[in-house]
């Protein structure tokens, strides 16, 4: 217990775990949609679109989530948009566009700064990484992505078991579809100065998965995939702290053993 009050006593963990949960529920409840959707890998595509605007950002000395934020809502409603127009489609279509920016960022920071510091843990995630103000810009935006989801959560669930029924009855399709990439282009920008380009996608599809290995129902789904998710952050935020490790890949392996539990009990369930 007095480890856990030292490590609370350090500003940045203070940051990253306030941060973190809010983030970590945001990614959960966002990724049993995506999901069941099958638009699980978006959050990696947009995790290297963010990248790449991240290193601009930090190439031209600009605000990080400033320019991150809206690149990556833009490069998400465009993803959607000519994933349904498009003769590209799919994982082909993410692969493509994640690809080119993450590319477009390499250059840019090689070109300009170099592989400093702070473009490493873009791409590898880093606590000591979250200031002040981005924590606090990032607690607001957390809170409206969960209010958001919250508010509107009976259409999103409409939207993500039946679409053409959902259409059928009234509801805009469209506009739940593109707001459910919207929020998670910001779930993705937020978490990644935590987790890094590279494992933030984990952060929505671990969660989802274990819990529909245990839960049946999507409230059930959508409640144990938070509860999971907060734990892991939580579980991967001390283990890195304790063992100096990367909290990004604690987190991942905390997700990864859950994962493991949680199929093991579905199979149990099922004979």
């Amino acid at each position: 217990m007095n480890e856990l009050m030292r490590m609370l006593s350090y500003h940045f963990m203070q940051r990253a775990l306030v941060v973190g949960v809010l983030v970590s529920l945001c990614a959960a409840l966002l990724g049993v949609s995506l999901v069941l959707k099958r638009y699980s890998m978006i959050g990696d595509g947009l995790s290297h679109v963010g990248f790449g605007a991240l290193a601009i950002a930090s190439a031209f000395h600009l605000a990080p989530l400033g320019v991150a934020v809206p690149v990556v809502v833009l490069a998400a409603v465009g993803l959607l948009r000519m994933s349904q127009s498009s003769r590209v489609k799919g994982d082909a279509l993410i692969a493509l566009i994640s690809s080119s920016a993450l590319a477009i960022g390499v250059i840019c920071v090689s070109l300009t700064t170099g592989m400093n510091t702070e473009v490493s843990s873009y791409m590898f995630g880093s606590v000591l990484s979250l200031s002040r103000s981005d924590a606090i810009l990032s607690v607001l935006l957390s809170l409206a992505v969960l209010l958001l989801f919250i508010a509107l959560y009976p259409r999103l669930f409409a939207v993500t078991f039946d679409e053409t029924f959902a259409r059928a009855t009234g509801t805009r399709t469209g506009l739940y579809n593109t707001l459910l990439a919207v929020l998670t282009a910001v779930t993705v920008v937020l978490g990644m100065r935590m987790m890094g380009a590279l494992l933030i996608s984990s952060l929505i599809i671990f969660p989802a998965l274990s819990a529909m290995r245990v839960c049946r129902s999507f409230r059930a789904v959508v409640i144990c995939a938070a509860c999971i998710s907060v734990g892991c952050f939580v579980a991967g935020l001390v283990a890195s702290f304790f063992l100096a490790t990367p909290t990004g890949a604690s987190i991942v392996v905390a997700d990864l053993l859950v994962f493991g539990v949680c199929s093991l009990l579905g199979m149990r369930n099922i004979h």
